[in-house]
């Protein structure tokens, strides 16, 4: 939907309305779990899920953050328990058919890893200082191979961001490219009326969900693998 304010273009597009859709799903069931003040004593299901993906957050901080106090650990959780559940729900949601999978748009993913990355960079500043460059130049190197190690490790550094944003993107396109392809080979199949044609069709509609299967837990796994790393550039 194009939309023009003065002198500047705006528009809302599949990404923005489904990010939209996420945010509000993920609102409104935050809000039905703790309307009562904290929860049931006794959790119900969606209680007891959110529970297990907070705990499961959390742990994940404690372990990997290890170098840092319990109160700085605390003080970056709450950005880390919702980086990865709004990944989480963006992934799942993109298995909904006629969906619009929000992580197999480039941009968003290299703007979403290019921001945590900066928000990483500015908090090391603000704890080491000027001190923090010293990570680009380890101990005991001689000194005739200091400029070429100092520009070597400062382009690593800037192509963590950029890899964090390609590996998401690439992984969820990539199999959901894969399934829409099978699905429409064995739905093309299965629309023609010889039998030879049928029979045919059942292989690919096999392998159609397995692969959907599979893309299930592909989806969980890239948001944990995406939370993980931010922990250990945190780190």
């Amino acid at each position: 939907i194009p939309m023009n304010i003065g002198n500047f273009y705006f528009s809302f597009t599949n990404p923005s309305l489904f990010m939209l859709l996420t945010l509000s799903f993920f609102l409104l069931l935050i809000h039905f779990i703790t309307k009562k003040g904290g929860g049931n004593l006794v959790p119900n299901a969606w209680q007891s899920l959110v529970e297990l993906l907070y705990d499961f957050v959390l742990n994940l901080v404690k372990e990997q953050i290890g170098g840092l106090s319990g109160n700085v650990k605390q003080m970056f959780f709450p950005c880390i328990l919702v980086t990865f559940l709004f990944l989480l729900f963006c992934n799942l949601q993109g298995m909904i058919p006629y969906s619009f999978t929000v992580t197999s748009h480039f941009l968003i993913t290299l703007a979403l890893s290019f921001s945590i990355f900066i928000g990483i960079t500015i908090v090391g500043f603000q704890r080491h200082g000027l001190h923090f460059f010293s990570f680009l130049l380890p101990a005991g190197v001689p000194l005739p191979l200091a400029p070429f190690l100092v520009l070597l490790e400062l382009i690593s550094y800037c192509f963590r961001a950029l890899s964090l944003g390609i590996r998401l993107f690439a992984n969820m396109m990539a199999g959901h490219s894969l399934v829409k392809i099978l699905s429409g080979f064995a739905w093309t199949m299965l629309c023609m009326n010889e039998i030879f044609y049928f029979i045919g069709a059942l292989g690919p509609l096999f392998i159609v969900l397995a692969l959907t299967g599979l893309e299930l837990g592909v989806a969980i796994l890239q948001a944990y693998v995406f939370t993980i790393l931010i922990c250990i550039y945190l780190n």
